[in-house]
């Protein structure tokens, strides 16, 4: 049966129809209950959550079930059991293991990996293997090893071992890390911690990857807790023994780089929980690692803790540095770092900068590092069961924990600070069932999945919604709900729409309670009449200005009315009313506060009616109603109760008892009294009679007030129930007190006192006596008499008594004994004690006063009474006065000079002779600069003056007026005053101030640098507010800032604004790419702010401003992608700070470039891939040797620190030179919105394209000669007929393919006619297409049967050519709309840059290049000129000017005359195209300096210096022209002297300028600029190397300097590169109908002849559009633009070319030490040039297909564009030359072909022969 059994699967042997029953019954039997799972006798291993799709995978034994958010099951498969052993490799026949048995499959390891959509499972079987599974299906295996080697054992095959990994996603594939511990025999093998492979031939191989090298397994047996990372990082969490031989087990955390494949960089150290054993469970926050710790598995206390990460990380890279660079000895000379688990590596001595150089380790570098110091934390929490799953939630800025233990609970906890509070448990699991460690969250944060051995179950993150109210909501204590107000239910606070605003998310940790209605006001309202109530709310929330809340009587709503906390409503009218109940007098209405239909907060408000009061004592009515509740009169005469002054006209009220309680309580009330008879007629009084009424309660609160009371009131101290002064007959006998009880004493003042006395002492309480006789000398203080005041006394309330002498430090109690009864002794006991003064600060100040002092000493709270003084003069104290300092102002004084500081306590003086208060002589404001700040203030003012060093705290101010519109401007100004309390830091100076005459003081304060040196900052005005005054204040004096700044007055400007970084808005992210510089548009930047004040953040990295104008504002940003700021999201924010102005541009993106550098990201900005290839190269020889001597590895190091300074130094130059270019480009654009970019005209631009080689004009028509009119016609009429018979394709195709047949017939001719067919046919391109197709089909066909790869490859045929020439005519209009604009910024960028540095006239060689042919390697010292060039009459480019005006030019001192005549044309004619400026060579340049100093400078001349053979050009160093020298161009007398004689100007220039190395060599003389050319001449050198030698020679040769020369012009102009590439291969603009016609047809022509290789058809096209037409038009911009490209120029475009068809190949780009470097410049850029390029293809392949009739049309639309007709007639006449020439093979040729015979096409050539021959015959 086994042996059956293993030819199949090695599972266990299930029927097809066991299988089916086993299916369909776990598909029945999972547990049904909503949000929870279970399968009866099933174990579960692990769970994970696939976070795109929010399903579940849970690993059990012999299973893998597959879920859905909900815990539906979707799938599941069986993985055993298996027949297998632990201590058997994996294997097919039984006999290999004998002992095998059939084994379950635990899960041990279950992994997502999103990327590629598996699901990583490893079982417990098979000696730990993985496989990989669909995650739509999991039934579906993508991968299951068949014969697994030792190297894809991954997982422990012991159910009690750990095993944790993680998907670690990098550039282009995904890895595996694995860490297990060690389990069986054959585990010795699997070290702890693998890096392994998930793709490839072998998924799960650790085979040439990193692994954890370990020297004794046993030793290090590591018990792993948990694996996690962040961004940058992994983290293993795990306990092992401390050391070799230790028998103690420790925590650790191991960390090492995500991108470091080899664990390099492998740093572990200890954690400790203090007193908490060891680390059970662990999670990694973004900021925390938080452990759960316990003594061990069996004991009943477990802890949590929290450690930082910055912490964790600070201390690995100290543990890292130290084995780096010290040996692992800390600064205290102990072993703080080392390298652990027993291998041979030690830690070593490196350069101090070795952890930065290498971040993530490297080969040299010692590994794996243990730190020995252990980071500890203190509990967070201490839970009664062990700890065994640990997860966390960071939401709505809060962290909340999620704590499993051994027994199936599941704890929530609120982590605050440094301590957690558990504010829910519950039971998940069944009791004793631990809680797995694969405790999940969802990704939307609402749900916890909680899983055990025998289910999963699915947890509300917080059910907030089963809370109704807000007093169970807030009761509930949950930190992740809150009370929504406007709302009215329990949400978190995400789901509430304005819980960032005040009141309206009520949060139970925060001081808040449930809205309620602290008062009404009235209590109650009569029901006859409508009126208004208002309600008392406080925290009430603010509303828009389109909502209102509403008050709801029962079923009646009013609008509300709010005002504060106080809310207005209006009463429901008596007929919207319910009835009173029977027997009732009132109604009871609920009354809710409402917002929409939301009960915000609700009480009863009662309805009263009097009407209804006295029905309900009918004997007495009257009384019945005034003594009613409610406020009701009686009418007498019409017998009514009624509310309010309602009695009929006439008739008098009995008021209610309640008319005669005034509004506050009084003690005596007179009230008048008088009889009246009848109804209205009042008796006389003889006096005004009154009656008062009194209560007895009313300022007789205890005994003694009592019994002092006037006897007759009889009123008495009654101490039934609640004793209190009662009217005696109103006290029950036997209830009256005669005795009063013993004093009490409440409060003493003050409570210390100097040793002297004499100090009054108020004591406050109760029963203090009934006369002043009885306390006169009843009291005593500390024990001392102490003298009662008499005028002070009050009636048992008050003693004021004067303290007697006593020694220091005497303290007790106050004493008063009233009439020989026991004494009331105070709770406060009084102190005597000495104040001392001790020292003074500061010691002085300025005569002016306003200083503040602070006097420092001893008991300084000493009596109540204090004052200081200084000298004579008093110095206000400011309270409060402190124990150990006292703090006042000084007052003017009128005369410098030193003063004893005195203090006063009551009677006693102290004086602090030591140190003397000095007053010096007021300080004087000399300068203040600059004047003038934006309104945001914030700006730093420099003041400059004497004696400021004195100043206590000198302020900048400023008035405003118009105070209420300063405060609706939202200016919070406060008052003056503020009190201090003691031992706070001292406040600084309140920004605002109200002043008496109404206007506002806002101030800043300044900062003394120094005694003649303030900084201070501008304070903010308020756009509208009117700066009256701005002014310093220095202490007492206040100096005008126009009196400090020589009458310059300070002023206020605008605030600057900026436009958003993207053109999309402020939201969306800007793009940036690397290297770039940051370009911000705005208004009004510079006005108030120079550069180097402007501050620009990117996260929280600094953009550098390089350049600040009106309008922009230019800055280089980070080389590498800052770090958010907190709370700013995923992607960095651009921010700029403008003095106290902060304004955010929006986020920034920084675009990843396609490879992965290797080098610092601060060298990125023009290191190409040909440095690192050099690098690399030193690198590799280093490494080679290092492992012989220790000499090699410090020469490594030297070398490589080298290397880094160098890229370091290109980057800081490339960015320099880039933003001076940006600028440049900036002017440029600006100029050419005018002028526009200089396109050729189509006809010239199609003539240059058909004819590169031609200089003049290559189709000039002939002139005619004298007579020759007659023939001239004749011969018309045959070309007229040549072109006919062009329209015949028979005609056209035989005579293309007979004239290649011809073996002398040379490619220079075949371009040539194929170009005169291109002309000819101009008018006819749908024809032309077709034979182009036509002949494209036949060289296809031709090249099939040979090589197709080389099709197209060269223009060795004609319809190559015609292709060529096709693409010019489709590709115009793009050019001139899309790419022609970068093509031109790439052609300026290069042509400022060369002209930035010398240029060697003779050579060619300049400075700038990409070249390095055309590099000038010698250091020549230059010096940068701005010439003033005149222009106006006399001077070139006057005509028609009347007005001389100058133009400034930039030029060096080293560069010749016609060098500067070029660069002084290009200035003034910058706007004009090439073709229309006049020649270098016609005009001279002359030096004008002063009136009649006029000198005309040229390259030689009789000055020029000449040694040995050699003369020198003459530069403007050599006539020592100054810089600002005014110069003018003016036509040339005679043509000779110069260097380079003018070419002809004709119609047709041909806009070269080459270099002069061949001329000028007549006599002997050898002409030089810069350097000499050498002896040898280029051919001698040709003839003894070959070109692969010189290329490698010249790579070698090239030196550092030359190489960062090369760098830094790369770097510079990389924008521009990038830029120009990104126009030709994106598909942003719509791609040419031509090009997508093309790609069609050439995929059409692979379909028909079977070919199927893409490399082949990406050849092809890249032969044909690519290479064919975009490689000419980057090397050749003279043939799109007028301009002229000089040799330097034209060496850059070549090398950029050939970076273009580099990019285009198919095949790898491979270079190496002996490439060229002007291959290896951009070698780093390529690969991304390549993806482009693949993009560009499948783009177009994708479009939708170019249809004929679209194409016809255009081709008709381009038909027209070439309107010549003289020269289409002389394109046919040079292309009858070349019939004319093979006339009898094409006549033969017609002949022989039937169709032709039929159609006469021999026959009507040899017309147009005679025609055109001049051979008129009878034909």
């Amino acid at each position: 049966m086994l042996t059956d059994f293993l030819q199949a699967p090695v599972m266990a042997p299930w029927s097809p129809f066991s299988l089916h029953l086993l299916l369909l019954f776990l598909l029945l039997l999972p547990l049904t209950r909503a949000h929870r799972f279970s399968v009866p006798n099933t174990s579960f291993n692990h769970l994970v959550l696939a976070p795109d799709q929010g399903k579940l995978y849970v690993g059990a034994v012999n299973h893998l079930f597959q879920l859905s958010p909900e815990l539906k099951m979707e799938s599941v498969a069986v993985t055993g059991p298996v027949v297998d052993s632990p201590d058997c490799v994996p294997f097919h026949d039984l006999a290999e293991c004998p002992q095998a048995q059939l084994t379950d499959n635990a899960n041990q390891l279950l992994l997502v990996s999103s990327r590629t959509q598996e699901l990583v499972a490893c079982g417990q079987v098979r000696q730990g293997v993985c496989e990989k599974r669909h995650l739509a299906d999991v039934t579906q295996v993508l991968y299951q090893a068949e014969d697994p080697g030792d190297g894809q054992f991954v997982a422990a095959n012991a159910l009690g071992v750990t095993t944790v990994g993680l998907v670690v996603p990098l550039p282009g594939r995904d890895l595996l890390l694995v860490a297990r511990g060690l389990a069986g025999k054959l585990s010795a093998g699997v070290p702890p911690l693998t890096v392994r492979q998930l793709a490839g031939p072998q998924p799960f191989s650790s085979e040439g990857l990193g692994r954890l090298v370990v020297g004794d397994f046993s030793d290090y047996n590591n018990s792993y807790v948990g694996a996690f990372s962040d961004a940058h990082s992994a983290y293993f969490v795990f306990r092992r023994r401390g050391a070799r031989a230790q028998a103690e087990y420790r925590s650790y955390v191991a960390r090492v780089c995500l991108r470091d494949v080899n664990l390099y960089s492998y740093v572990e150290m200890p954690l400790i929980c203090h007193g908490q054993g060891l680390i059970q469970a662990a999670f990694l926050t973004p900021d925390t690692l938080l452990g759960a710790f316990s003594a061990g598995t069996s004991q009943a206390q477990a802890a949590l803790c929290a450690f930082p990460l910055a912490d964790l990380d600070r201390r690995m890279e100290q543990a890292r540095r130290l084995c780096y660079t010290t040996g692992g000895q800390g600064p205290s000379g102990m072993e703080e770092a080392t390298v652990e688990y027993g291998v041979t590596s030690r830690c070593v001595t490196l350069p101090p900068d070795s952890p930065e150089s290498y971040p993530c380790g490297d080969e040299h570098t010692p590994s794996p590092i243990a730190g020995r110091q252990p980071l500890e934390a203190q509990p967070l929490l201490q839970l009664g069961q062990p700890i065994s799953a640990v997860t966390a939630l960071q939401t709505d800025g809060h962290t909340i924990a999620f704590l499993g233990d051994t027994q199936g609970q599941l704890h929530k906890v609120f982590i605050n600070s440094s301590h957690g509070q558990i504010y829910h448990s519950q039971q998940v699991g069944p009791p004793g069932s631990a809680i797995s460690p694969d405790l999940l969250v969802d990704s939307s944060g609402d749900h916890l999945y909680v899983l055990t051995a025998q289910q999963v179950d699915r947890i509300l993150v917080a059910a907030c919604p089963q809370f109704s109210n807000c007093t169970t909501c807030l009761q509930a204590r949950d930190p992740l709900c809150g009370w929504c107000t406007l709302q009215g239910r329990c949400t978190r606070r995400s789901e509430c729409g304005r819980a960032a605003q005040p009141n309206q998310w009520l949060w139970s940790y925060e001081d808040n309670h449930c809205l309620y209605i602290q008062s009404l006001l009235p209590a109650h309202h009569p029901r006859q009449e409508q009126g208004q109530i208002t309600l008392s709310v406080p925290r009430l929330p603010t509303l828009a200005m389109d909502e209102y809340f509403h008050c709801a009587f029962g079923d009646y709503n009013s609008l509300a009315q709010v005002e504060g906390p106080h809310v207005v409503c209006a009463t429901p009218p008596q007929d919207q009313m319910p009835p009173n109940p029977i027997g009732s007098d009132h109604v009871t209405l609920p009354l809710a506060l409402m917002f929409e239909d939301v009960v915000l907060t609700a009480t009863t408000f009662s309805f009263y009616d009097c009407s209804a009061v006295q029905a309900l004592e009918v004997a007495a009515p009257c009384r019945t109603c005034v003594s009613s509740l409610w406020r009701c009169h009686w009418c007498p005469q019409s017998s009514h109760c009624v509310y309010g002054e309602h009695c009929p006209e006439g008739e008098k009220a009995v008021y209610s008892a309640q008319e005669f309680q005034p509004s506050m309580p009084q003690w005596e009330l007179s009230v008048p009294i008088y009889v009246t008879r009848g109804e209205i007629q009042r008796l006389d009084n003889a006096g005004d009679l009154h009656v008062t009424l009194y209560d007895c309660t009313m300022g007789h609160p205890d005994c003694s007030h009592c019994q002092a009371a006037n006897g007759s009131l009889s009123c008495l101290w009654c101490g039934d129930g609640q004793p209190a002064c009662r009217y005696g007959p109103l006290c029950p006998l036997g209830a009256v007190e005669q005795l009063c009880p013993i004093p009490s004493i409440d409060v003493i003042e003050p409570l210390t006192g100097p040793p002297e006395g004499g100090l009054a002492i108020t004591i406050l309480g109760s029963n203090l006596g009934q006369a002043f006789n009885d306390v006169r000398n009843a009291v005593t203080v500390a024990g001392q008499p102490c003298n009662p005041d008499p005028s002070l006394y009050r009636i048992s309330a008050r003693i004021v008594c004067v303290t007697s002498p006593a020694p220091n430090g005497t303290a007790g109690p106050v004493q008063v004994a009233i009439k020989s009864r026991p004494p009331g002794i105070s709770t406060q006991n009084f102190t005597y004690q000495d104040p001392v003064l001790l020292s003074l600060n500061p010691q002085w100040g300025p005569q002016a006063g306003g200083t503040q002092l602070t006097i420092h000493g001893q008991h300084l709270q000493t009596g109540g009474n204090i004052s200081a003084f200084v000298g004579d003069q008093p110095c206000p104290i400011q309270e409060p006065v402190c124990p150990e300092a006292i703090i006042c102002h000084t007052m003017p004084q009128t005369e410098p000079g030193e003063a004893v500081v005195l203090v006063v306590f009551g009677h006693v003086e102290r004086k602090l002779l030591t140190t003397p208060f000095r007053y010096t002589a007021n300080p004087q404001l000399v300068e203040a600069e600059p004047s003038v700040s934006f309104r945001g203030g914030g700006r730093m003012i420099r003041v400059r003056g004497t004696g400021l060093d004195v100043v206590w705290q000198p302020l900048l101010s400023v008035w405003l007026e118009d105070e209420p519109r300063v405060k609706a401007l939202g200016i919070q100004a406060q008052d003056v005053n503020q009190r201090r309390s003691c031992g706070a830091p001292a406040a600084d100076p309140q920004a605002c101030i109200h002043l008496e005459s109404g206007l506002v003081q806002c101030s800043t304060l300044c900062s003394v640098n120094s005694s003649s040196l303030l900084l201070c900052h501008s304070p903010a005005v308020p756009d509208g507010a009117l700066p009256k005054r701005v002014f310093f204040v220095l202490d007492n004096m206040q100096v005008d800032f126009a009196s400090a700044s020589g009458g310059q007055g300070f002023l206020y400007l605008p605030n600057p604004r900026l436009a958003p970084l993207s053109h999309e808005g402020i939201t969306h992210p800007y793009h940036l790419k690397p290297g770039h510089v940051l370009d911000v548009e705005g208004e009004g930047l510079n006005l108030g702010i120079s550069k180097e004040e402007v501050q620009v953040h990117i996260g929280d990295g600094v953009c550098l401003v390089k350049t600040l104008t009106l309008t922009h504002l230019y800055c280089e940003p980070p080389p590498q992608a800052p770090q958010p700021t907190n709370g700013s999201g995923t992607l960095p924010q651009f921010v700029v700070q403008m003095g106290n102005l902060r304004l955010a541009l929006g986020p920034v993106q920084y675009e990843a470039e396609s490879m992965m550098s290797t080098f610092p990201v601060e060298a990125q900005v023009g290191l190409g891939m040909g440095a690192a290839v050099l690098i690399a190269s030193v690198l590799l020889l280093t490494l080679m040797y290092r492992h012989k001597s220790k000499q090699a590895l410090r020469d490594y190091q030297k070398v490589l620190v080298q290397l880094e300074n160098l890229e370091t130094g290109v980057g800081d130059q490339c960015r320099k030179e880039f933003t001076d270019l940006m600028t440049e480009m900036t002017d440029l654009t600006s100029d050419l919105e005018a002028s526009g970019i200089p396109f050729l005209d189509y006809r010239t631009y199609a003539e240059r394209a058909f004819f590169p080689g031609h200089v003049g004009c290559p189709l000039q028509p002939g002139l005619e000669g004298p007579g020759e009119e007659g023939h001239s016609v004749t011969v018309c009429q045959g070309l007229t007929q040549l072109s006919n018979l062009l329209n015949s394709k028979l005609f056209l195709l035989t005579l293309i393919h007979t004239l290649e047949e011809q073996p002398s017939f040379s490619q220079r001719d075949r371009c040539h006619v194929a170009s005169l067919l291109s002309l000819a046919l101009h008018s006819k391109l749908e024809y032309l297409t077709d034979i182009m197709r036509t002949l494209l089909g036949d060289l296809a066909a031709h090249y099939v049967h040979k090589n197709p790869k080389l099709m197209l490859r060269r223009t060795e045929t004609m319809v190559e050519k015609l292709l060529t020439n096709w693409l010019s005519i489709c590709l115009y209009a793009f050019l001139k709309e899309v790419a022609g604009e970068p093509l031109y910024m790439l052609f300026r960028a290069i042509k400022y840059q060369v002209d930035k540095g010398p240029v060697d006239a003779v050579t060619g060689k300049a400075k700038r290049t990409l070249n390095d042919s055309h590099l000038l390697r010698e250091d020549v010292e230059f010096q940068p000129l701005t010439l003033m060039a005149l222009v106006g009459p006399g001077a070139c480019g006057a005509a028609g000017n009347s007005e001389v005006h100058r133009v400034p030019t930039r030029v060096l001192d080293t560069d010749t005359i016609t060098q500067v005549k070029e660069k002084v044309l290009d200035q003034i004619y910058k706007g004009t195209p090439f073709s229309q400026r006049p020649s270098v060579h016609s005009l001279d340049l002359e030096w004008r300096s002063g009136l009649a100093g006029h000198l005309t400078l040229s390259d030689e001349d009789l000055t020029s210096v000449t040694q040995n053979h050699w003369k020198r050009l003459n530069t403007l160093q050599h006539y020592k022209v100054p810089d600002g020298a005014t110069v003018v161009l003016i036509p040339q007398l005679h043509n000779g002297g110069t260097v380079s004689q003018s070419l002809g100007q004709t119609g047709c220039p041909s806009g070269e300028n080459t270099p002069m190395l061949e001329d000028g060599e007549e006599g002997g003389v050898r002409l030089w600029h810069l350097v000499k050319a050498t002896e040898e001449t280029e051919g001698a050198k040709v003839r003894r190397s070959s070109l692969r030698e010189r290329e490698r020679s010249r790579a070698k040769a090239i030196p550092e300097i030359y190489l960062t020369r090369l760098l830094s012009m790369k770097g510079t102009l990389q924008k521009f590169v990038d830029d120009t590439f990104q126009a030709i291969l994106s598909m942003n603009q719509p791609v040419p109908i031509a090009v997508k016609y093309l790609f069609d047809f050439l995929d059409e022509l692979a379909e028909k002849h079977g070919i199927e290789d893409p490399e082949t058809l990406h050849i092809w096209k890249t032969n044909s559009l690519l290479l064919r037409f975009w490689v000419n038009a980057l090397k050749n911009p003279q043939l799109i633009f007028d301009v002229r490209v000089s040799d330097n120029e034209d060496a850059i475009l070549a090398v950029i070319a050939q970076t273009f068809i580099d990019s285009c190949m198919v095949s790898e780009h491979k270079v190496g030490r002996d490439s060229p470097v002007n291959k290896l410049l951009y070698a780093r850029e390529i690969p991304r040039y390549k993806q482009m390029v693949e993009k560009y293809y499948e783009d177009i392949r994708q479009s939708s297909p170019a249809s004929y009739q679209e194409m016809n049309s255009a081709l008709a639309e381009l038909s027209g564009n070439y309107t010549s007709a003289p020269h289409c007639l002389e394109a046919l006449r040079e292309l009858y030359s070349h019939i004319h020439r093979y006339y009898d093979q094409i006549i033969s040729a017609l002949e022989e072909d039937s169709v032709a015979q039929k159609m006469q096409l021999a026959c009507r050539l040899q017309q147009v022969a005679a025609l055109v021959e001049h051979k008129v015959t009878d034909l």
